[in-house]
């Protein structure tokens, strides 16, 4: 949970806010108390969505919905208006996580965990389907996690298969991946029925098997196409699932087998004892919930998973009354001056003294002061370090220009902390280079945040740096993932943000208004990949080995070069590897038996290092080539001299080696004492743009809004490149996005720019 921000109201509806639970472009979901006590997740639409008729339908078709649906396994609906001038609805607070964060943290459940969580389902979409409904929208997202099982939520998008209110044909509504093949089509109306929804629960329970997608992921296109015609990766399922899955996942709907059929077959014990279903269930529960905890009805999920919902339901019970708590009318009185007031996150002060201690933990724990960790049971720590090289020095602390900061939010401690560190110093130099201007309108301050890697810290640290006025741009995340989980909060805040790491095109075209991708996305090289192939390759068939543990990175290369080629047309071979399999041999012999000859790996470095031998081993001759994840040390390390002669090509610079670079690797090499790495002129670049578009503003008018008003619509030349954004918030292209590396006696060699043009 996120404390309470300065414009966030101290009450909705007699409901008193406590905290943020989380927060998009359309909304906020906060942590409440009703009137009676109970605590809720109250739902605001945010006003201007409301006067849109088509979101403030949707949002009272899910109050609806939620009233018409009784289940234990479907999450309550406690109160709603959804003619309020700011919509909200409130549910029952469940305190764990959903089952996309739970499998994605701690992965895939148990046997146990799998039938008590398809049976459940399959009964909570059994009483949707009798309320003449169909959810069409479940995903593991839409699944939380309880002690004693699942719980299934937002209706938004239900409806009866003959209302054709919100969808008509043609027109696809639901989440890609989990869809089914009507949905995946955009069949309106009739053609969507309860069958659809037990398609999307075999995605589910594959996804809680083996911890990915049945249908991969990549591009939105992709996911569709493959739903409708491919068979779903099924790999890793457990023998006694796989029949149950397969029938779910039919393409026909007349061939899956209904809500009841599912509730009969994945019920615990019950089909080998020929008991009733709800009865074998319910026995199951109350024997579960009379054990100890650690083997109780926890027993369904992994034991961290079960620890988490633990602490997160102990917090719960931790947090302040209804009488302990303020109303804005309230009087309060005078804190206590001796304690400094760190709780502007809910209205007025109360006196510490009169707090019990729990209220007093809250209101600590709320302020940042500590965070509990969401994770494993121990504590988790944000790294923020702020100043140092390149931060604000003493001469500038004194002096009377205004002071602003800029935030580096990076994994400066994890997987990638070679990237994250890169990007920070590149920032700091940048930053020294800008206050050592006599003529620096103002004087910038560096706060560094380090999240690990870690997805779970990335939210919280985006939250951290939102709520602090002085931030007013932030580089980073580094990753795909740890931005994924941050970008949303910043949003919320319109808080400038420039990714120079991250490359898939997810982030960019989920409307984030605040999120600048300062590089050339993943789906956008292989077009350079293209050119080189068919250029300096000398190739006249590609062969495209993309592998599925890489997800979306290799989806995206894979399918783009596939269509780039596609589009001229150029031959080319694909084949696809499974996250099972470690053998490239069957893949590499099916493309060059068809005849390619070159390879394009879409995959990570420590399986490039498996088709590096594979393809050793067969002395191919032809091009290989890969993507930016290849330009990584792990890959020479592992393939050793198989590594020898790939290509990658990667939105990045040698600054060594590029002559408008040399100033800056000078500076770095004098600052740092080592040769800029990769990223670090990157990060030098959009700190650059982002102090340049800054200082051209009036000093009244130096708000983060207008900030990312300006980068948005200026153009900026850099020493990597020419930065300039659509209204996606991606690169433009100019020619420059791409760049060439080889592997050459055991090390990468920067080759200057991809071709675009044989």
């Amino acid at each position: 949970m996120e404390p309470l921000r300065s414009s966030d109201p101290a009450r909705i509806a007699d409901h008193r806010l406590l905290g943020r639970l989380g927060a998009g472009g359309m909304g906020v979901v906060y942590l409440a108390r009703t009137p009676g006590g109970a605590l809720v997740a109250l739902k605001v639409l945010l006003a201007e969505y409301a006067e849109e008729p088509g979101f403030k339908e949707r949002f009272r078709r899910e109050v609806e919905v939620a009233r018409r649906v009784d289940s234990p396994w479907v999450v309550p609906l406690v109160d709603a208006d959804p003619d309020a001038e700011a919509p909200w609805l409130a549910t029952a607070f469940v305190p764990g996580p959903s089952l996309g964060e739970a499998v994605a943290a701690y992965g895939p459940l148990p046997e146990r965990g799998l039938r008590l969580l398809g049976a459940r389902l399959a009964e909570a979409l059994g009483e949707v389907h009798r309320a003449g409904l169909v959810h069409r929208d479940l995903k593991p997202g839409n699944v939380l996690t309880a002690h004693d099982g699942p719980r299934l939520i937002d209706f938004g998008i239900a409806r009866a298969p003959e209302d054709r209110t919100l969808t008509a044909t043609g027109m696809v509504v639901g989440t890609p991946g989990f869809l089914s093949p009507e949905q995946a089509e955009g069949r309106g109306g009739d053609g969507i029925g309860p069958a659809s929804d037990v398609f999307s629960l075999g995605c589910v329970l594959a996804f809680a098997a083996t911890g990915r997608a049945p249908f991969g992921s990549g591009a939105v296109d992709a996911l569709l196409y493959r739903a409708v015609h491919d068979p779903a990766d099924l790999d890793g399922v457990p023998a006694w699932l796989l029949e149950v899955l397969t029938r779910c996942l039919e393409k026909d709907p007349a061939r899956r087998p209904d809500a009841g059929e599912l509730v009969r077959e994945l019920t615990l014990d019950g089909a080998a004892q020929g008991e009733g279903t709800s009865e074998a269930v319910s026995r199951d529960v109350e024997a579960s919930e009379a054990a100890p905890r650690d083997e109780g009805a926890s027993a369904w999920l992994p034991e961290p998973v079960a620890r988490l919902i633990a602490e997160r339901s102990a917090a719960a019970l931790a947090l302040p009354d209804i009488e302990h708590t303020l109303a804005p009318s309230d009087t309060p009185a005078a804190a206590d001056p001796a304690e400094p007031d760190t709780h502007d996150m809910s209205g007025p002060a109360e006196p510490r003294d009169s707090l019990p201690a729990g209220r007093r933990r809250f209101l600590l724990l709320a302020g940042g002061t500590v965070a509990l960790a969401a994770g494993g049971g121990g504590a988790w720590w944000a790294v923020a370090r702020d100043g140092g090289p390149g931060g604000e020095s003493p001469a500038a602390a004194s002096s009377r220009r205004p002071v602003h900061t800029v935030a580096l939010h990076g994994d400066l401690s994890g997987p990638q902390q070679k990237t994250g560190r890169a990007q920070e110093r590149g920032l700091r130099l940048a930053v020294a280079e800008f206050n050592a201007r006599g003529d620096a309108p103002f004087t910038v301050k560096v706060k560094a945040v380090d999240d690990g890697g870690d997805p779970a810290a990335s939210a919280r640290l985006a939250a951290e740096l939102t709520d602090d006025p002085a931030v007013l741009a932030v580089v980073g995340p580094t990753t795909d993932s740890t931005g994924q989980a941050a970008l949303a909060t910043y949003d919320a805040g319109l808080l400038p943000v420039v990714g120079v790491s991250p490359g898939t095109t997810a982030l960019s075209l989920q409307g984030f208004r605040s999120f600048l991708l300062a590089r050339m996305p993943d789906a956008v090289l292989p077009i350079y990949v293209s050119a080189y192939l068919r250029g300096a390759g000398r190739s006249r068939k590609v062969g495209i080995v993309i592998d599925r543990p890489a997800g979306t990175y290799g989806t995206d290369l894979g399918s783009s070069l596939s269509n780039a080629l596609g589009s001229i047309p150029y031959p080319s071979v694909p084949e696809v590897v499974s996250a099972m399999r470690r053998d490239f041999g069957n893949a590499v012999d099916a493309v060059l038996s068809a005849g390619a000859d070159s390879v394009f790996f879409a995959g990570l470095p420590d399986r490039g290092a498996l088709i590096a031998a594979t393809l050793r081993e067969r002395s191919f001759q032809g091009a290989r080539v890969s993507g930016p994840a290849l330009l990584d040390e792990r890959f020479l390390t592992q393939a050793q001299e198989r590594a020898e002669g790939w290509v990658m090509v990667a939105p990045v610079i040698d600054a060594t080696r590029k002559p408008e670079a040399r100033k800056f690797a000078a500076a770095y090499r004098e600052r740092f004492k080592e040769a800029p790495p990769r990223y670090a002129a990157e990060a030098y670049d959009a700190t650059g743009m982002l102090l340049k578009a800054l200082a051209g503003l009036p000093s009244k008018g130096r708000t983060r809004q207008n900030l990312l008003t300006a980068v948005r619509a200026g153009k900026y030349k850099g020493i990597t490149k020419t930065f300039a954004f659509d209204k996606y918030g991606m690169m433009v292209m100019d020619g420059t996005g791409g760049f060439l590396w080889r592997v050459d006696h055991g090390a990468f060699v920067y080759d200057g720019p991809a071709p675009l043009t044989v």
